[in-house]
Formats: structure tokens, C-alpha cells, sequence
């Protein structure tokens, strides 16, 4: 029963790409918005009263910008997917997008949940590494997966220069 049941998830993006990519897209946008629930009192009265670095940018940015990381981190876990969960790489490169996603919404829980910049700091440099071994796995299933993941990277790294200086700071 299992097995047809991993039979039939793995057969999904083939038979239905635009519903299972549009599935993938919003299941990622919903639990990255996890992430804004545990920093929405954090962020309106705790964050603006850090001492913040002159690269800080505008609090407008945030939002457009993980909008569409999540988007892309949607469409390559798709395209990963696309590969089938009966293959053992395409199941631990999923596995590793999951761990990561954990970590994203841990940050947002450490940061301005509970208003610790240091603890931020520690979760940031695992999710920054488990980013780095999900990308590594999804090249090992679609190259152009582990592309997708490398502006969200990017944006971790600067998060992560930027979590640095408000810990210093404050």
C-alpha cells in the first residue's frame, strides 16, 4: 500500500506539471510564511529599536524578496520531485529541502521570536550549510533545480552579514 502510494506521489509532476508546479509553489510560500507568523511582533516593535548597519535595507525589501526566493525554492523542489521519490537521491534531496526549510522558519523563531540575534546567528550558519548540502543534492537530480536555490543562498549569505552586525551592534 505504501509503495503504491509513493508510486502514484512520484508519477504526479508528470501527469499534472502546471497543477503539481503550482502545488509546489504555493505549499513553499506557505510554510515560508510560518517564518513571518514568529517574527510579526518581533518585527513591528523589538527590530526597529537595534542599531543597525548602514547596508541594512529598507523593511519594503524583505517581502518581495522571500516571495520570490520561496517561489524558486518551490519550482526546484518540483523539479526534483519531477525525478521520482521511488529514486533514493531524488528522497534524500527532498529530505535535505525539508531540513533546510526547518531552519529557515527557526531563524525567524530565534531572530525575532525570541529576539536573540546570537541565537540567530547560530541558526543561520546551519541553515546556510544545510542550503549548501540541499544544493549539492538537487544538482545530483536537475541541475537546473540547484540553480534555482543559489539566489536564495545569496540572499542567506547577506542575511547572515547582516544577522553578524546586529549582534555586534547590539
Amino acid at each position: 500500500m505504501a509503495d503504491t502510494a509513493l508510486s502514484t506521489a512520484s508519477r504526479l509532476p508528470e501527469r499534472r506539471p502546471i497543477a503539481t508546479l503550482v502545488l509546489a509553489i504555493l505549499a513553499s510560500e506557505l510554510v515560508g510564511s510560518l517564518g513571518n507568523l514568529l517574527s510579526l511582533s518581533g518585527v513591528t516593535t523589538w527590530y526597529p529599536t537595534l542599531t543597525t548597519p548602514a547596508f541594512n535595507p529598507p523593511g519594503w525589501v524583505f517581502g518581495p524578496v522571500w516571495i520570490t526566493l520561496f517561489a524558486l525554492m518551490g519550482t526546484a523542489a518540483w523539479l526534483v520531485w519531477r525525478g521520482g521519490l521511488d529514486d533514493r537521491s531524488v528522497r534524500l534531496a527532498l529530505a535535505l529541502f525539508g531540513i533546510q526549510f526547518a531552519c529557515n522558519v527557526a531563524w525567524s523563531g530565534a531572530f525575532f521570536g525570541l529576539r536573540s540575534p546570537l541565537l540567530g546567528l547560530v541558526v543561520i550558519v546551519a541553515l546556510w550549510l544545510a542550503i549548501v548540502a540541499t544544493i549539492r543534492a538537487f544538482a545530483r537530480v536537475d541541475r537546473r533545480a540547484a540553480l534555482l536555490l543559489v539566489p536564495y543562498l545569496l540572499w542567506v549569505s547577506f542575511a547572515a552579514v547582516l544577522n553578524y552586525e546586529l549582534w555586534r551592534l547590539n
